[in-house]
């Protein structure tokens, strides 16, 4: 089975391409379960991510393809959901009939700045040098432990995305990491392997390996995802990921039916 659970559309107002085109490409891969999972709604950073009142039309128009396409592949509907503990996720994400939410980190927030910071964008790298890069990377894992802690989502998005500059940490990354994914396995959730990082200035999966390795060792289940934001993105080293997720150990991967969580080979 191939599988790939975390991908975008135009409604992000950072992707291209159409839907059906994303299912066309990802039939082509002969991807089994392809999982669309846009951004959700929030009172926030409103310029990257989709309106609550286009809630509808993208649920609508997800179904249509997955009942159009539903000989040729299993397409799933999710969104991919910005944890942040000042600002509450909207009841309609969190009520909404999906196979899925993936919960993500991409804010940091500071009692000292009026601000959360956006630390994966390219237009605030500067702060990473006014910062104690451990302080940064615990700081990190805590929000993602909180993220757990909430019940609200089944999958980790990226779970090293901290690492996207490659401002890397002088601790022992399994050590800043450990309390999150005993987390993550208490809340019974699943970490993507995804394959965006290759696309950026890390160049490599998230998680890294042995962030990975210590998921394994604590039974942690595992997903795939390209995090697609344009159609040549589908399926972006699978076979790579793959290889790794064997090579640890892993056999199986999860994917999602109307939030249960199910096993297939891969």
């Amino acid at each position: 089975m191939r599988v790939d659970l975390h991908n975008h559309t135009i409604l992000c107002n950072h992707a291209q391409g159409s839907v059906e085109d994303f299912i066309k490409r990802a039939i082509e891969l002969k991807i089994d379960y392809y999982g669309f999972t846009e951004h959700a709604p929030m009172n926030f950073d409103e310029k990257y991510r989709m309106k609550l009142t286009e809630k509808e039309f993208y649920e609508t128009t997800i179904k249509y393809y997955k009942e159009k396409y539903i000989n040729d592949i299993n397409i799933l509907l999710g969104y991919e959901v910005d944890f942040m503990q000042s600002i509450p996720i909207l009841d309609e994400i969190l009520s909404s009939k999906v196979d899925y939410l993936i919960g993500s980190v991409h804010f940091l927030e500071s009692k000292n700045e009026n601000t959360p910071w956006g630390f994966d964008n390219p237009e605030f790298i500067g702060k990473y040098k006014n910062k104690d890069i451990d302080l940064i990377w615990i700081d990190y894992f805590e929000a993602i432990r909180l993220l757990a802690k909430t019940g609200h989502f089944d999958i980790v998005g990226h779970l090293d995305l901290i690492k996207v500059f490659k401002f890397l940490p002088t601790k022992d990354i399994k050590l800043i990491a450990l309390e999150a994914l005993k987390q993550i396995k208490k809340s019974n959730m699943t970490i993507e392997i995804n394959a965006a990082g290759f696309r950026k200035p890390i160049k490599e999966q998230y998680p890294c390996v042995e962030l990975l390795q210590l998921a394994y060792e604590l039974d942690i289940d595992i997903t795939f995802s390209s995090d697609a934001h344009a159609v040549d993105q589908i399926g972006y080293a699978y076979d790579e990921v793959v290889l790794l997720a064997k090579s640890i150990g892993y056999t199986k991967c999860t994917v999602f039916r109307q939030r249960e969580k199910l096993f297939v080979d891969f």
